[in-house]
């Protein structure tokens, strides 16, 4: 919790962990709207995973050149800009008349998103080489408040009546406050490194980092976006909890990132991820119950299982000698959301053609792949350590 003090002290650190608040609050609030969006629209699940497609393809395209243009603004300018453009685009999805406006908008919405999170990530990441403060899974904490903000909103549905309304607020809350406290870090540029020609083996590290992110990112997103659905259509909720489970998994993923810190310092990178992927493989069980308590309970167990996993990457993918550090975390936010690029369309056909209840089996797997994962990854760390002695 002290890194959620130092936050909550000091300007400086409040300023960047707002952005990150900022951001899930704007996704999230689309997010509880998707099942509105797929009556209103009159679109299958298939359909609907294909426009999830495009939000994902819109983070997607945007890697391969965030670095760049992130060094060219400077960190702390491009965060700020980040957050003027995705208040900007959040709108989009809500106004959509059709498929096509609705990909398209998705897809404007995503691109913004995508370069906000390199941007805001890399600025923590520069932030603590300079303050020699780690706060990176304090700031993830406040992401999943943000989510926890938007999932709240979730019970002013029936009260607002009008999904454009309820997003103009949440866009007004994120942008008074960013506008307050931008200044805090707008100035901060990337520290310069000793630059090296690309080479495959100062990326090797990253790789398996990168798969883990691919799954856990992936797994995020999947339920972000299914977790209403499975509530309303598996589970048989009623409508005024259809976002219960979103809710649930953000809370305990804002409770696990504000614990991170000083859990991974006292067990180490490997066993915390160990960890979490247990605790999610019990949730998913508790999720294929089926049963609507039991499947809200296992959405906020999922939620504390991943909590710690992904800000671990990031700051590890920012360290990496002879990798400049918006490359690095731009690596593994590339790997993560390619979990988000491929997911929604395999599991909208698949929820489609198959069930709804099959694409949580598939998430259960994925999870089981990486806790055994963990356990290759202990053997070759134990490995090097004997070899080195």
């Amino acid at each position: 919790m002290k890194s959620l003090w130092l936050i909550l002290s000091n300007p400086r650190y409040f300023a960047p962990a707002w952005v990150f608040a900022s951001l899930n609050i704007l996704f999230g609030t689309w997010a509880i709207y998707i099942p509105e969006v797929k009556e209103d629209l009159q679109i299958d699940k298939a359909t609907l995973g294909i426009a999830i497609f495009f939000l994902s393809l819109g983070v997607f395209t945007v890697f391969p050149v965030a670095s760049r243009i992130i060094n060219r603004l400077g960190v702390g300018k491009a965060t700020w800009i980040g957050v003027l453009l995705i208040c900007a685009t959040a709108v989009l999805p809500m106004l959509a008349p059709s498929f096509i406006t609705l990909a398209l908008g998705l897809y404007l919405f995503g691109a913004t998103n995508g370069f906000t999170d390199i941007s805001m990530n890399t600025l923590v990441t520069e932030i603590e080489k300079e303050d020699r403060q780690n706060f990176m899974s304090a700031s993830h904490g406040f992401f999943s408040l943000g989510g926890v903000l938007a999932g709240l909103g979730s019970f002013m549905i029936p009260v607002f009546d009008n999904r454009v309304l309820h997003m103009a607020i949440a866009i007004a809350l994120v942008l008074v406050v960013n506008l307050m406290f931008h200044r805090q870090y707008r100035h901060i540029l990337a520290a310069p490194i000793e630059k090296e020609p690309f080479s495959f083996r100062n990326f090797k590290p990253l790789l398996l980092l990168g798969l883990f992110s691919f799954v856990v990112m992936g797994s995020e997103g999947a339920i972000v976006d299914w977790s209403g659905l499975f509530l309303k259509e598996v589970s048989l909720a009623p409508e005024a909890i259809w976002g219960a489970g979103f809710l649930g998994f953000q809370v305990m993923m804002t409770l696990g990132r504000f614990l991170g810190d000083a859990i991974s310092a006292r067990i180490g990178s490997v066993k915390i991820v160990t960890l979490g992927a247990g605790l999610a493989i019990i949730g998913y069980l508790l999720v294929l119950s089926t049963h609507m308590y039991l499947a809200i309970s296992g959405f906020a167990l999922t939620g504390l299982g991943f909590s710690v996993i992904v800000p671990e990457l990031f700051r590890i993918g920012g360290n990496v000698k002879g990798v400049e550090s918006s490359q690095g975390v731009a690596f593994i936010a590339g790997t993560g959301y390619s979990g988000f690029l491929v997911g929604p369309v395999i599991l909208g056909f698949v929820a489609e053609h198959i069930s709804l209840n099959f694409t949580f089996i598939t998430l259960l797997a994925c999870s089981i792949l990486v806790f055994l994962a963990t356990f290759i990854l202990r053997a070759r760390n134990k490995r090097k350590r004997s070899s080195s002695v």
